[in-house]
């Protein structure tokens, strides 16, 4: 008799009781979670950061700093300009189409639809430029 009161008084319990299914929810907002768990997720991330990006400002030149700064990139300009010239005045300057070699670079000249064209192949390593020199 006492099993078959423990029986109904488990199935009567066993119909009210309720279940509910389990259910994931990423937290992750990339991966369709709540959108308001992005600042949190990033401050996280940044917190465990162990990089951190060099800073790039620098204190600012003073003016004799600037100045000296310009004069050295001006001087260094005008003496590449002068052997620029020097060379092509040596092959009688890049006037008609044709290749020429300075060193390791080997220039292709040629007129195109766009204008001339001047290719430079670096030959001790294989990086090739295009300058296009419009009409």
């Amino acid at each position: 008799m006492k099993i078959i009161a423990f029986i109904i008084v488990v199935t009567a319990l066993s119909t009210t009781m309720n279940a509910q299914q389990f259910r994931y929810e990423p937290k992750n907002p990339f991966f369709g979670g709540d959108t308001f768990n992005y600042q949190q997720l990033l401050a996280s991330a940044n917190a465990q950061n162990g990089l951190t990006a060099s800073s790039t400002a620098s204190e600012p030149l003073s003016d004799l700093e600037a100045f000296g700064q310009q004069l050295q990139s001006s001087i260094l300009s005008q003496i590449s300009r002068t052997l620029t010239q020097q060379q092509l005045d040596a092959i009688d300057g890049i006037t008609e189409p044709g290749s020429f070699s300075f060193g390791d670079l080997a220039l292709d000249v040629f007129e195109s639809s766009e204008g001339l064209v001047i290719n430079i192949l670096d030959t001790s390593n294989g990086e090739e430029t295009q300058i296009i020199v419009p009409n």
